[in-house]
């Protein structure tokens, strides 16, 4: 049991604790809670005393344990600040742990003020304060300016109805405030004062993120109506920008006060207005800001190949696109207006560039068919083929304030669970059972956790394409998409016959990784083209599926090692040796080409047998191919590091050098060392000089 404690409640001064609630997703919420930031900046440091708990981060430095007991330490950890107030940021995943950590803080201090905020508790307000009693009051849409007011009417003992944007329990009865007006200038809103939370590194090493990363907040609004998004509706379909002055001077104070190693930029029309990313892209380079990368949400249609190269030139380094759908018909159902012609030929242009887009894909509306899913299957794995990329594949997640949940809310059934339902695995990776009952009970409120049935396939399939067929998408786009022309099978299809043979073989799906699936889909694609009737068409495929085995193999050593420094003096004694990060393969078919046409969307039947010879190397996240000939392939391959260059040129010469003398081709061979080098084929791999 929690244990009542004293508070010595001031006259003017109120102690205040924001509280972004407990939650662990790997991917997901490792950053500063800029909301609480923007809120905590807006009150008067004089007067009121704040406190910012991040028990996300808290639970990733072992601050707050895992554990059936989470909900009463995380009260606990809030308790002890002493609050007279504490203001909740809620998301769709993190409404039953605020639920709950208020219900415990209640027990103990039963006159303590809770007021949630975000946007399922904006949705949900009146059903909130009606079915939870642990919840005092709900600010509705845009809060800065509403919870000053709040802080100031609860300090001064003023009147609650005259804060408009708020909902509020008078007695038995739930009382909805007038809306509040957006700010019509978000300049207007202080800089997020960042000194409130732990430190930006703090965030990085206990996340265990490669760099110190700032959200920068660019805008708010959405325009558009997509039936699944609550983003229109919250911002009421205006969008609104900072000044671009204003941003420069936010990422100067992130970048040199806390030291940003990189920026999130979040709005989600970010390039919706052309003339404004210009403006920005020019103004970081101006101000030489382009050195730290950062990260964008954009439409595939307000944007090219001119605008996305000066987004690089200006640092951009990744990007997110809401592709949805590869189906003309879905994209109808949920209103995503957008040229399905141009989905395939952006991605393109985005990775031509060097940026590296996540592409986000939804399948399982619930008008789908199956060919609906298959169309969406086939443009991911497309898009897979460019390379380069990092797809995200979910199941619709049903938001409260959606015109999906309006529809469907009353026929939602719990099934799977989808990307945006994980995160509350506290009790050795299962939820608890209260956070389960909680979520049976009302699927109105924890819809989020709700599935919707789908004719196209069944959920449990539905889950396991998600879960699973991004690993095809980053692993086998070319290999997959060519099996699915060549035997006219259904992209859905092949992928659950794979998951079948894995699950005999080798265990669930549920477990498989990249490397398990590196590990057995050959063998199941090996299979499939045995059964092949005709002996010309798609006889390249096998040569496709070497491509791919050999790019993935190269990617396990992703850092090159130093490039060679040869000793001109004495380089026939030298002995080079080819890098962990440098694979040669031999093909029967002319690779570069068919690739060429993978990416450009040709899937052809058959092509001429014409040998070619490659070497993959890989650095970092880019993937080199570099065609070779029959010599500079057998040159590498006796490039052990073991065998001088004079002794290669003796094993080489019965094949190459027949016509040359000694002196000559290990002269050619020195040559072919000399290149080789400085592609970085070859290591740095010297004999001690002779004294």
């Amino acid at each position: 049991m929690l244990r009542p404690g004293l508070l010595n409640i001031k006259q003017v001064d109120m102690n205040i604790t924001f509280v972004f609630p407990p939650f662990y997703h790997q991917s997901m919420y490792n950053l500063p809670p800029l909301g609480l930031i923007n809120l905590a900046s807006m009150l008067e440091p004089c007067v009121h005393t704040v406190t910012i708990l991040d028990q996300v981060l808290a639970l990733r430095s072992g601050a707050l344990p895992f554990g059936r007991d989470i909900y009463h330490d995380s009260a606990r950890q809030i308790l002890d600040t002493e609050p007279q107030l504490v203001a909740f940021s809620a998301q769709c995943v993190t409404y039953p742990p605020i639920l709950q950590i208020a219900q415990r803080l209640k027990e103990v201090r039963p006159k303590l003020k809770v007021v949630v905020g975000g946007h399922n508790a904006s949705f949900l307000a009146k059903e909130t304060l009606e079915r939870f009693p642990q919840v005092d009051m709900v600010i509705r849409g845009e809060g800065e300016v509403t919870f000053s007011e709040l802080v100031k009417a609860l300090d001064k003992g003023g009147n609650l109805q005259e804060v408009a944007g708020l909902s509020w329990r008078r007695g038995a009865a739930v009382l909805n405030n007038s809306d509040r007006p957006l700010l019509s200038n978000l300049d207007t809103l202080p800089l997020p004062d960042y000194s409130k939370v732990q430190s930006l590194d703090f965030y990085r090493q206990a996340c265990e993120l490669p760099r110190s990363i700032a959200i920068l907040e660019v805008g708010r609004g959405c325009p558009h109506d997509c039936i699944y998004c609550s983003e229109a509706a919250f911002w009421k379909r205006r969008t609104r920008t900072y000044s671009v002055s204003r941003i420069i001077r936010e990422m100067r104070t992130l970048r040199e006060a806390h030291g940003a190693d990189c920026f999130l930029l979040a709005y989600d029309q970010f390039t919706a207005d052309r003339s404004y990313v210009e403006h920005f892209c020019q103004a970081v380079l101006s101000a030489s800001l382009q050195t730290t990368p950062w990260y964008c949400i954009s439409r595939l249609d307000t944007v090219d190949a001119k605008l996305l190269d000066l987004m690089r030139e200006a640092g951009c380094e990744s990007m997110c696109y809401g592709i949805d759908s590869g189906s003309v018909r879905t994209l109808s159902f949920i209103r995503k207006r957008v040229d399905q012609k141009i989905l395939f030929s952006r991605v393109r242009e985005t990775t031509e560039v060097g940026l590296v887009p996540t592409l986000s894909f939804v399948i399982g509306f619930p008008e789908e068919q199956k060919d609906d899913v298959d169309a969406t299957l086939f443009l991911a794995l497309a898009c897979g083929i460019q390379g380069n990329s990092n797809p995200l594949m979910q199941l619709p997640t049903v938001l409260p304030g959606t015109d999906l949940h309006t529809k469907y809310f009353k026929s939602l059934t719990r099934n799977v669970d989808t990307y945006f339902a994980l995160g509350l695995e506290f009790d050795k990776g299962s939820r608890l059972p209260e956070d389960e009952q909680m979520i049976d009970s009302d699927p109105e409120v924890f819809s989020s956790f709700w599935n919707i049935s789908c004719p196209a396939l069944p959920l449990p399939d539905l889950a396991c394409l998600a879960n699973g067929f991004p690993l095809i998408i980053n692993l086998f786009p070319k290999t997959f998409l060519l099996l699915c022309k060549a035997f006219m099978e259904s992209p859905a299809d092949l992928f659950l016959s794979f998951v079948r043979q894995v699950d005999r073989t080798a265990g669930h799906m549920a477990d498989m990784n990249a490397a398990k699936c590196f590990q057995h889909f050959p063998g199941f694609a090996r299979a499939k083209l045995c059964g092949l009737q005709n002996e010309t068409d798609w006889s390249h495929l096998e040569n496709v599926l070497l491509y791919e085995c050999a790019a993935i193999g190269v990617a396990e050593f992703a850092k090159s090692e130093k490039p060679v420094n040869i000793d001109l003096c004495h380089l026939h004694d030298w002995q080079p040796r080819r890098p962990k990060n440098v694979i040669v393969e031999s093909f029967d078919y002319d690779m570069p080409s068919i690739v060429a046409d993978l990416k450009a969307g040709n899937y052809v039947r058959s092509y001429t047998k014409s040998p070619c010879h490659l070497a993959f190397r890989q650095q970092n996240t880019e993937l080199e191919v570099t065609e070779v000939n029959a010599f500079g392939r057998d040159f590498l391959m006796h490039c052990s590091g073991t065998i001088t260059l004079k002794e290669i040129a003796v094993k080489l010469k019965p094949t190459y050098g027949t016509t040359m003398s000694d002196a000559d081709f290990l002269a050619t061979c020195q040559d072919a060392a000399r290149e080789l080098s400085q592609l970085e084929l070859l290591a740095a791999v010297q004999p001690e000089t002779p004294e």
